[in-house]
C-alpha cells in the first residue's frame, strides 16, 4: 500500500521503509516530497540511495555530438537549433573513425559509457545506417551506449536494437503545461511516443529533464510525476541545469536556486529508486559543495569531458580531484 509522504519519511526515519519500485506516484505525494524539511529529504533520498546502489560509487559517461548544428526543432534553450544566432556552426556527421577514436580515449580516461548525440529531428535511414555502425564499434571497445537523435520512424528504434544499442536518450524536458513555452516544433506526445517505441522493443530508456528554464516547481513536480508514472521508468535520468547560451530565447535565465536544484535531485532519487540519476548539464556553474550535495541527494552519474555537446563541462581533473575530496570511485 502506498504511504503519503509525511509517512515515507517516518518510515525512513524508523528503519521500516518499503523502497519498492512504484508507478502510481501522484503529483500531491511528489509535492509534499520537495516541501519536506531539507536534512529530512536528503536523508530519505541517501537512505533509499544505499539500498539500489553502492554508496559511493559514480558512474563516468562521455558525450560526443557526432552531427552537430543546423537543428529544424526550436528548442528554447539549444544553441545547436537552425533558429538562433549562436556561436554554434553546423557540421556534417562525423565519420566513423573520428567517432571510434574518441571512443577509444573515453575508456581510457574511465568511462563505461559513451553517449554520441546528433542535431537532427529525426534521422534518415541512411544516417541511421551509420549510426548503428558506430554503435557496433563501440560496442567491441567494451563500453555502453546510448544515443540521442531525435524523434524515431517506425522500425528505426528494432534497427538500432539489432545493432546492440544499450540505452536511447530523448528527454521531456519540462511539464506537459510549461512544454509549449520551450519548444512548438515537436509536441509532448511525440517524446512520449519516441520512449514508447525505444522501450517496447528491449533498448533502455534515459530520459530526463532541464530545470531553470523559468518553469515554476510545480512544473518540475509534473515533469518527475509523468516520469516516475510511466510503464516501466527510465534506467537513467538525467537532470540538468540550464546553461544559458548567447543567442537562444533563454540566454537571459536566472539560475535556479541550488538548493531547489538539489531537492529535484533527490525527489528524483526518492521516486525513481532503482533508475541511475545522472547530474548531467550545468555542472560547471556549480561548487564542489553543490556537486557534493547532489551526490548525497542520489546522483550517481556525470558526464566526463570539457565539453557537453557544444557546452562546457568540468574538465576532467577537477573532476578526479573532486572525486578524490569525497572519497567517490568511478562505477566499474
Amino acid at each position: 500500500m502506498a504511504l503519503s509522504n509525511k509517512n515515507v519519511l517516518n518510515h525512513m526515519a524508523e528503519g521500516k521503509m518499503d523502497t519498492e519500485v512504484r508507478h502510481n506516484w501522484t503529483f500531491e505525494e511528489v509535492e509534499s516530497l520537495f516541501s519536506q524539511a531539507f536534512n529530512d529529504l536528503l536523508y530519505a533520498a541517501q537512505s533509499i540511495h544505499r539500498k539500489y546502489f553502492a554508496s559511493n560509487e559514480v558512474q563516468i559517461s562521455t558525450l560526443l555530438s557526432i552531427k552537430t548544428g543546423g537543428c529544424p526543432e526550436d528548442c528554447a534553450y539549444c544553441p545547436q537549433s537552425a533558429h538562433y544566432n549562436t556561436e554554434t556552426d553546423k557540421e556534417p556527421l562525423l565519420n566513423i573513425d573520428s567517432v571510434l577514436a574518441a571512443a577509444k580515449s573515453a575508456k581510457t580516461e574511465g568511462a563505461t559509457r559513451f553517449c554520441m548525440g546528433a542535431a537532427w529531428r529525426s534521422p534518415t535511414d541512411h544516417d541511421l545506417d551509420m549510426v548503428c555502425k558506430m554503435v557496433e564499434g563501440v560496442k567491441k571497445i567494451g563500453l555502453e551506449t546510448c544515443v540521442t537523435l531525435g524523434m524515431l520512424k517506425e522500425g528505426q528504434a528494432q534497427k538500432l536494437q539489432q545493432s546492440g544499442l544499450d540505452y536511447y536518450n530523448h528527454n521531456i524536458d519540462t511539464s506537459k503545461d510549461y512544454y509549449s513555452e520551450i519548444i512548438s516544433t515537436r509536441s509532448y506526445e511525440d517524446r512520449i511516443k519516441t520512449l514508447s517505441s525505444v522501450r517496447d522493443v528491449g533498448v533502455k530508456v534515459c530520459c530526463g529533464g532541464i530545470v531553470g528554464m523559468g518553469e515554476t516547481r510545480q512544473d518540475r513536480i509534473d515533469m518527475l510525476t509523468t516520469l516516475a508514472t510511466l510503464p516501466e521508468h527510465p534506467q537513467s535520468v538525467p537532470i540538468n541545469m540550464l546553461v544559458p547560451v548567447k543567442g537562444t530565447p533563454l540566454s537571459d535565465s536566472p539560475s535556479i536556486d541550488i538548493i531547489e536544484f538539489v531537492r529535484t535531485i533527490a525527489v528524483t532519487r526518492i521516486i525513481m529508486p532503482a533508475s541511475v540519476v545522472r547530474l548531467s548539464a550545468g555542472r560547471n556553474a556549480m561548487t564542489d559543495e553543490a556537486q557534493a550535495l547532489c551526490f548525497i541527494a542520489g546522483a550517481n552519474s556525470i558526464f566526463y569531458g570539457d565539453e557537453l555537446l557544444t557546452t562546457e563541462n568540468p574538465e576532467r581533473k577537477a573532476d578526479m580531484l573532486l572525486f578524490n575530496k569525497l572519497g567517490l570511485k568511478p562505477m566499474k
